[in-house]
């Protein structure tokens, strides 16, 4: 595989699972017993934590969308720079929907091999969700 087509898979990803929904497509860009790193939940292993971990996300978030600001790729490893945004419209980990909309930055380093995601660490602010959902005060904000 080249770069450029290990970047769209990992592309695929953010089009197709998070911004449109289809979480059948899990099976096509995932290996069946890919590991992902850093999503901050306890989850199974494989495609099934994939599928659980996005469906979370949208329920909580149901028009959310990923925009790719940058991505960068050397060998079988895709680094995708992201922005998220959505309308906090469902409970998430016990957070009841505060009808906020929340922006938040991460990124994804994917390890793509045979046409499927095999690998993936995640950094993403937390933090700054769980500040602008209102559940933690914001610098200089009192509880």
């Amino acid at each position: 595989m080249s770069t450029d087509e290990n970047k769209q898979i990992a592309r695929r990803a953010f089009d197709e699972l998070w911004n449109q929904g289809k979480l059948e497509m899990i099976d096509e860009i995932y290996e069946s017993n890919q590991v992902s790193y850093g999503l901050g939940v306890d989850l199974p292993a494989g495609q099934a934590g994939i599928r659980q971990f996005i469906a979370m996300y949208r329920v909580a978030y149901p028009d959310t969308h990923f925009t790719v600001e940058d991505q960068i790729a050397e060998g079988d490893k895709v680094a995708t720079r992201w922005t998220a945004m959505g309308t906090h419209q469902g409970e998430l980990m016990g957070i009841p929907a505060t009808g906020k909309r929340v922006t938040v930055a991460g990124m994804t380093i994917n390890r793509i091999v045979n046409d499927k995601i095999v690998e993936s660490w995640n950094n993403f602010d937390a933090l700054g969700q769980l500040q602008q959902l209102g559940v933690i005060p914001a610098p200089g904000e009192s509880a």
